[in-house]
Formats: C-alpha cells, structure tokens, sequence
C-alpha cells in the first residue's frame, strides 16, 4: 500500500473515534427552505416544464429494462439525485410519486450480483460510462436514504457499489473505457458516490477503495487544456475528482488532497481560466484563451463549479465562493434553460448564437437539474454560533443553531434587480448570535441597518463577511443596502480592448432579437460610447422583473467619433436566449472608467 494511502487511513481510523473535520459554515435543511425570485422560478420551472415533463418511463427507464447496449449514457442516476431533492423541497405529491415509481422500478430492475445498468452483460463494467451511470445510480439512491430513510436504496446502493468493486478490483490493470479517455473521466463520479455511501454506512471498505485502489489520496491532477489525446483536461472531470478530495479530506485530513483543488482556482483566477459570466472551459476541457464562441462553457462544468465552491465556502468561509456561486448561476447557469424551464443547453458561448440540447438525457440535462435542485441550501448557512446568509433572493431558511435555538430568516427583496434586501431574524426564543452577510466584492458602497439604526463601526467591507452580534428577538429587521451600478469590465487575451456591462452579480449581451437592425452586422464590428449608456429599464423579455440597458454604437469600420451613431442599442441579462454578444469594441480601452473584473485578483 503507498505511504499516503495508509497515512490518510490511519487518519481515517483516528477520526472516526476523535471525530472528522467539521466545516465552518453548515447548509441549511433543504426541507426548511422555500425560495423565490428568479431563483425560486427556476426551481420551480424545472419541476413543472422540465422533470414532470420529461419521458422518464421512456427515455430513462426504458433502457435499463432492455440491457441490451454496448455503449451510451443515459443519465439515469443523476435524474434520481434530482427528483429526491426537489421531492424533498417541494412535497409535491407528484414529485414524490415519480420519485417513488423510478426507484422502485431501479431496484425491481437490479440484477442479483448487483448490477444497476443498462448494459449487455458481456459489456459491463469495461465500455465506456458504464460505471460513470452506476456511479450515479449509487450517489442517487444513497441521497434517497438520506433525505427519506429508504433502507431499500441504501441496500441498493451498497450492492450496486459492491459489484462495480469486487469486478473491477479482480482485474485492477483493465482500465474502464478501454484506454479510450482518462480513467477519471470515464468513472466521473465514482469516488464521490463512494464516499456517500461512507457517509451513509461507516462501511471503511468505501474509503479504502476510494484512497487505495482509486488513488484518490495520491491524485495530483495537472491543469491540461485542450481537447486531445485521453481528454485529460475534461474539466467537469477534474472538478468532480477534486470535489471527492475535498470530501475526503473531511473525513481524513491530508494536504496533498487540497493541492488539485487549489490548482484550479489558481488557473481560474489568475491564469485566465474563468469566463466573465462565472464559467469555465471550451468544448468540454480547460482553456485560457477567453475565447467566447462555440462550445463555451460546458453546463456539468458550471454545475460542478457551483457545487465546487459551495463546499469550498462550508470548508473555509470565503465569501469568494459565494460571489463566485452568485455570478455563475445568475448568467451561465441561468443561460443554460430557456426561460420557461423545458429546455437546457450544453454549452453557453458568450459570442455568438447559442444551441438548445435535443433531449432530456445525457449528462448535462440531468447535471443541470441536480444543481438546480441543491440551490436552496446555498442561500443561509449555520456558523460555529450563528447564521451567515450568502444568497440575496426572496426566501424564508429556518435554521437551527448550535444552541439548538430555531431561527427563521425570512427576506424580502427584489434582487437582483434591486439592491435592498429586507431581512426578518425570527428566532422561536430570543437569542444572542452573529449574523454573518455577504458583502460582494462589486459593491462598494454597503449599508447595514438594523431596527431602524444605521450600525455603529467601519462600513461593511467589500468581499467579506459583515458581522451583526446582538440578541435577536422575532420581528427584528435587518436591511441591507447593496448598490446597483453598472460597470464597464475590461476584457482580457481574447477580449483585450474590448469591455462587457455588469451590474451587480449580472453580465449584460447584445441580441439581434431586440435590435433587428443588426440583422446582417457582423457583432463583433460594434464599437460602442460607453458614456451614452442609459439605464436600466424595466424588461420582462428574459425574466419576469428583468433590467435592460440602453448604449449608442457604431460599425468599427466608421470614422467614429465623427461620423453619425449607428444604433442605439438594447443591452439585456446574459440568460437572454436570443443573446450573442457581450465584449464590444470599446474607442478608448484605458478609459479610467472601465475596472477590473472584481472577482478577477490582478485583472
């Protein structure tokens, strides 16, 4: 066994007697969560035009019943993960019908060795994504447990685990996808269904497997971009096993487990490796270039972000993460669906027209609904003696403190199209402790008021936590002032000279669908005058309670600033459908008035 397998199992044998890490901010109960605004629409559109109207009989299932393929992928596992959270969320009795049918149907399905998938038996184990969907089959079942205490899945999953490890163990050099892509990328998933079970059971043998046999304790993944050889640079994939380590690391602590993980976030911060609307990626792997166009930004690869940095953010409390979560679901994530919820795109170029999915399974359907579905406990978390809200979205989290006090916080707001938020501390007892709130790193100007009175002290800082310690009683009122101003943001490589609109979390693009002059333009020849920008205006075409911009432009080819404006020009939230463009030419790129992108250290 290599050295760092039995350091981190011998850690392993020591947490579970003296107790493993604990994070420093803890989710929310999903079940005592209720959310709205544009968030709380989203979930609830994905339930009512996506999930409920998806094919799951025919499309999901309908394979696993026949076991006849040689290759594929259907998603299956990742779509009960979905259905048990949203079932959780929601208790709407049609959820958890559907919820209950489809695991009920996996399990009648399973075979007696274990075996949960859809493939012919000479095909098992070794053909391409086999264990990637068993791996998520486990994951969902597991969650099943965990949100309804269904023993039946718990046992499912064990068995299904059991299987993949007793064959795939017996013939250890046989690499799952015969070589194809890297073993990582073709198992997506297995180690973190692992270690659920773990979480689950206790059962040791799951982290051995993971540690030893997977070399997950070992891994040391480089940042490879492109598109070539075995994939190694699959972000969704690297993401995901960096993920599992973090999981890991809770269980059993061990820097080398940190290493990919801070490997990543160097490249997406400080080496060009993140998109201006909170994504990463083109055609699937990493890239640098800040080219926008095509297969940008893989929706698994913004899925798994926000799933990355949720836990990064309970792990250490960096309200970087929050800011990071809030930018890519208010854009990327939120582009990849259409507004009314049916449909969901694999990839989200900023330059360009964009292409809907045809289908409902496959991975990123199925990877767009889980994240949907996890949102809820982004919102407001539980700290060592209080509560830290994260997500400014019209909601109510009731969380239980340390003292075991239960805690209502209920807020109001318009955000993000309107900076104030009004937030209720009901506490069933009054009770003494901090709430903690997000300050982004866009707002410069932050006010906290509490029962009426501005708060004694420094300003809230941008970028960190803003700290309110008092004894709370039901009722009290806690407003929060976050000014909206739109920013003209520097682009970078590939977009250097040119600049894109935010206001607060939100990235604005440009769309011949509101201006049908551009019909034959080509966009990237628009220069625009950042000063005539006007705005925002009520717009309602992308999200109900939606914001627009309004900016005079020319064709680049003209003798601008002399020559007449071209257009005025309508400048709408990036999850537009009909979105094209976002960086424009801008006449002076070291105009004093453009920043930096605030997430971007050194940008």
């Amino acid at each position: 066994m290599r050295n760092s397998a039995i350091i981190l199992l011998m850690g392993l044998m020591f947490c579970q007697s003296a107790g493993a890490v604990v994070n420093v901010l803890r989710s929310a109960d999903l079940r005592r969560v209720a959310v709205g605004g544009e968030i709380g629409r989203r979930i609830e559109a994905t339930i009512e035009h996506n999930l409920l109207a998806a094919d799951l009989d025919g499309d999901f299932l309908a394979p696993f019943r026949e076991r006849t393929a040689k290759s594929g992928y259907v998603g299956l596992g990742k779509t009960i993960d979905a259905l048990v959270r949203f079932a959780a969320y929601s208790g709407d009795a049609r959820v958890l019908e559907k919820k209950k049918r489809v695991v009920e149907e996996v399990l009648r399905l399973q075979e007696a060795d274990g075996y949960v998938g859809f493939f012919a038996p000479e095909a098992r184990v070794w053909s391409l994504w086999d264990i990637h969907e068993t791996a998520y089959i486990i994951y969902g079942l597991t969650m099943d447990h965990k949100f309804f205490g269904e023993t039946a899945s718990l046992d499912a999953a064990r068995k299904a685990a059991d299987y993949v490890i007793a064959r795939w163990t017996a013939d250890p050099d046989r690499e799952p996808g015969g070589g194809e892509i890297t073993v990582y990328m073709a198992v997506t998933g297995f180690e973190g269904a692992l270690l659920a079970l773990y979480d689950a059971t206790g059962d040791a043998r799951y982290v051995d497997c993971c540690a030893r046999f997977r070399g997950l304790a070992d891994w040391d993944g480089p940042i490879v971009k492109g598109r070539w050889g075995q994939i190694q640079g699959h972000a969704y994939a690297y993401l995901c096993r960096s993920l599992a380590q973090l999981w890991l690391h809770r269980v059993a602590p061990n820097d080398a487990l940190l290493r990919p993980t801070r490997r990543a976030m160097d490249f997406l911060l400080k080496e060009d490796g993140l998109a201006v609307i909170g994504t990463c990626g083109q055609h699937e792997c990493w890239h640098d270039t800040q080219e926008g166009a095509a297969n940008l930004g893989e929706t698994c690869a913004t899925a798994y972000l926000i799933r990355w940095w949720d836990e990064l953010l309970r792990r250490d409390g960096d309200p970087l993460y929050g800011d990071l979560i809030e930018r890519a679901v208010y854009n990327a994530l939120f582009a990849a669906q259409s507004p009314d919820g049916r449909r969901i795109r694999y990839y989200i170029p900023f330059e360009g027209p964009r292409a809907y999915f045809e289908g409902d399974t496959y991975c990123c359907p199925c990877n767009y609904r889980r994240i949907i579905a996890e949102l809820p406990q982004m919102i407001a978390y539980t700290t060592a003696d209080g509560i830290a809200v994260s997500l400014y979205t019209p909601s109510t989290a009731t969380l239980t403190l340390p003292s075991g006090v239960n805690v209502a916080i209920d807020q109001e707001t318009a955000y993000p199209s309107d900076g104030h938020v009004r937030l209720r501390v009901q506490p069933e007892t009054p009770a003494t402790f901090p709430l903690e709130l997000r300050i982004p790193r866009w707002c410069e100007r932050a006010r906290v008021i509490v029962n009426g009175e501005a708060q004694p002290g420094p300003a809230p800082t941008p970028g960190s936590w803003y700290f309110v310690r008092r004894e709370w009683r039901s009722g009290d009122l806690v407003e929060v002032e976050l000014p909206l101003s739109p920013q003209w943001v520097k682009g970078r490589k590939a977009q250097a000279g040119r600049v894109a609109l935010l206001c607060g979390p939100r990235v604005f693009c440009l769309s011949r669908a509101h201006d049908p002059a551009l019909e034959k333009e080509d966009l990237r020849l628009i220069t625009i005058d950042p000063a005539t920008l006007t705005g925002p205006f009520p717009d309602d075409t992308v999200r109900p309670g939606g914001l627009a911009f309004k900016v005079k432009a020319w064709k680049t080819t003209n003798w601008y600033p002399f020559a007449p404006t071209d257009w005025e020009l309508t400048l709408t939230e990036f999850p537009d459908p009909d979105g094209e463009m976002t960086y424009f030419h801008a006449p002076n790129p070291e105009d004093p008035a453009f920043r930096n992108d605030p997430l971007i250290p050194g940008s």
